[in-house]
């Protein structure tokens, strides 16, 4: 079953950059930063592939950026592998593995996952009543942020269990 383009955090070590993998192509950030800045001043990936490995965190913190780069909160066995390793496993097992946690309720995007220290996960919820006379405090900010990121899960579903033929 064909599967839509994945974005992907990788790491080079030997140059100490960030690259994304953006729907099939990469991308080098400009520092060991991954932000909307330095999105801004992404260039092609002109390194060696094989240099490439998998990043162990796949949240990115930047609102902005998450909302433009939906990448998911890969299985452990995954992290830390080459390109090549990756891009296999994505083709033979990335379409069951979506379908598995979608059929549990879970989500598969990293930015649904812990992004703190802490082990307790972020609770979606759209239902927030903020009221105009008052100021909006910092938990129901976030909470409206995360209407962008379940809009997002919602069309990511859509296109795995309706693909494109």
């Amino acid at each position: 079953m064909p599967l839509r383009p994945i974005d992907a955090l990788f790491v080079n070590p030997k140059r100490r950059l960030y690259v994304v993998y953006y729907r099939g192509v990469l991308w080098q950030l400009p520092r060991m930063k991954i932000d909307e800045a330095a999105w801004q001043r992404r260039k092609r990936y002109d390194g060696d592939a094989d240099e490439l490995y998998l990043s162990q965190k796949q949240v990115i913190l930047d609102p902005v950026l998450a909302s433009k780069l939906r990448t998911l909160n890969l299985p452990k066995s995954v992290r830390g592998s080459t390109l090549a390793r990756f891009e296999s496993w994505w083709q033979t097992q990335g379409y069951y593995w979506i379908k598995d946690l979608v059929d549990n309720n879970q989500s598969p995007l990293a930015v649904h996952q812990t992004v703190s220290s802490s082990t307790k996960p972020i609770v979606l919820s759209s239902s927030a009543q903020i009221n105009s006379d008052v100021p909006p405090t910092p938990i129901e900010q976030k909470e409206a942020k995360r209407d962008i990121f379940d809009t997002m899960l919602a069309e990511l579903v859509n296109d795995v269990l309706n693909p494109k033929k």
